[in-house]
């Protein structure tokens, strides 16, 4: 509470610093976009309650609350765009008389709305604040760190609207953001003492987590013939081990690997370090904390992951994909009319089991001008008498999405010959798969209920009647047929 007291009364005494800072880029902003983004709102907030709480203010000329696609439940945050040629300040004045604002009891935040999120991704002017005392929300976050310069976002992070005890607050420049580092890390807020710091992703921070405690060793690799009681010698090296196991199929073959309990943590991660790729009984064990079934599964999907986006990224704009190959092309021929336009690392025809050409392969480069410079080139060239597909090769998820765009535009366009004044619902609507031909006789050209030339027409008669048949009825005398 007494370095709370402190930073209340730097904030009168700043204000009238601060805007002479921004004065410059202040009224720039609204210039170039009068658009607030409103967030942190209740799931109930409406388009009119907003507007009736903005238009206080300045003009609106739209709000938006974004909801999902198929519930149409709010997704908490909205849109409210100003129109600037009529009060070019009225956003900037929404900005700072209407920012935590209550609506339906929760209190809303207010930021410009940017559109390019690269100022937002980028981290500068960005800090971050934790051991913050439960009672300090948005506002009071806010009102803390406003005497040093402008501020585009201010968040306390919650959880169920309970304060986590860390928050993050955005400044306009950077020169502000360290300014703020510089004077409250190590303060007392609310009699806690809070640490500031620039903000940092999570991949860069740096790894102050200790390592897992564990006492049970994961050994692989072993040769058949190896016993428990083999592994409980080598690994008694190190420690008191509580039990052996060797894991081992129906016929009571060992699976090539096992478990070594220790008796406390020190041991097996010293005999992990020890005998992790050593040689024991003529192969090179491999040793670590044995992993339950998902943890590892976790983390093999990680590792896979992070290869992959490897290999999309070493190869991203250098691969091509060649198609409509002809049968007798391999894998030299494709390199030796590809290798014109550059340094080739892989040239590749897909084949299936029987080593027949499936018609397609790849060609990798070692920079993107070679491979653009080869689909220039080699696009519709005849190769063994048929006209080449060349382009730069795509992942099959992008692939798919772009075939899935392209379908879907189809079936918006009208087709040749369609009847622009069928309505949507019209008939047949539902029977038949949409952009089905249905044709429609012009009005007048077939009269209700006209007999047709040549049928005899039965006359209908109630169910169960018992009384004479009616003769049937003739209709039009036959066409004479042509000899």
């Amino acid at each position: 509470m007494a370095s709370t007291t402190p930073a209340a009364a730097a904030a009168p005494a700043a204000p009238p610093a601060a805007p002479a800072a921004p004065a410059a880029p202040l009224p720039a902003q609204p210039a170039v976009s009068a658009s607030l983004y409103v967030g942190d709102l209740e799931r109930d907030v409406t388009e009119a309650q907003l507007y009736e709480l903005f238009s206080q203010v300045g003009p609106v000329a739209s709000i938006r609350v974004c909801r999902d696609a198929v519930t149409r439940r709010s997704l908490g945050y909205a849109y409210v765009n100003y129109n600037s040629g009529l009060d070019e300040h009225a956003a900037e004045r929404a900005l700072e008389t209407l920012n935590y604002t209550p609506i339906n009891g929760k209190p809303i935040r207010i930021m410009w709305s940017h559109r390019d999120p690269s100022q937002r991704k980028s981290g500068v002017g960005n800090i971050f604040i934790k051991n913050l005392e439960e009672s300090i929300d948005n506002k009071a976050l806010h009102d803390t760190f406003s005497a040093f310069g402008t501020i585009l976002s201010c968040k306390v992070a919650t959880d169920a609207g309970k304060s986590k005890g860390y928050g993050f607050v955005h400044f306009e420049t950077e020169e502000a953001a360290v300014k703020a580092v510089e004077t409250v890390n190590g303060m007392l807020l609310n009699g806690k003492k809070v640490y500031v710091g620039p903000f940092m992703k999570k991949g860069e921070r740096p790894s102050d987590e200790k390592q897992p405690m564990y006492t049970n060793v994961f050994v692989k690799n072993f040769a058949d013939d190896t016993t428990e009681e083999a592994l409980r010698t080598k690994f008694g090296e190190f420690g008191n081990i509580t039990n052996v196991v060797i894991m081992r199929d129906e016929s009571g073959k060992s699976k090539g690997f096992g478990f070594v309990n220790f008796d406390n943590p020190t041991e097996a991660s010293k005999a992990v370090d020890a005998m992790n790729g050593n040689e024991f009984g003529g192969k090179n064990l491999y040793c670590g904390r044995a992993q339950k079934k998902a943890e590892r599964e976790a983390m093999l999907r990680q590792q896979y992951e992070v290869r992959r986006l490897e290999r999309i990224e070493k190869y991203q704009n250098v691969n091509l994909y060649v198609k409509n190959l002809d049968d007798t092309v391999d894998d030299d021929k494709l390199r030796e009319e590809f290798a014109a336009y550059g340094t080739i690392t892989s040239a590749k025809v897909t084949k299936d089991d029987k080593t027949t050409s499936k018609g397609f392969g790849f060609v990798c480069y070692t920079t993107p001008e070679e491979a653009t410079k080869a689909v220039t080139e080699m696009n519709g060239r005849m190769l063994n008498g048929k006209p080449i597909y060349v382009a730069l090769a795509q992942r099959k998820e992008v692939r798919r999405a772009q075939l899935e765009q392209q379908y879907a535009q189809r079936l918006m366009m009208p087709r040749p010959g369609a009847n622009p004044r069928m309505p949507p619902g019209g008939p047949g609507a539902g029977m038949y798969p949409p952009g089905t031909p249905v044709f429609y006789a012009p009005p007048g050209s077939v009269p209700p209920g006209a007999p047709r030339p040549g049928m005899v027409y039965q006359a209908m008669v109630p169910r169960g009647y018992r009384g004479p048949v009616p003769a049937p009825r003739p209709g039009y005398p036959p066409l004479p047929r042509s000899e």
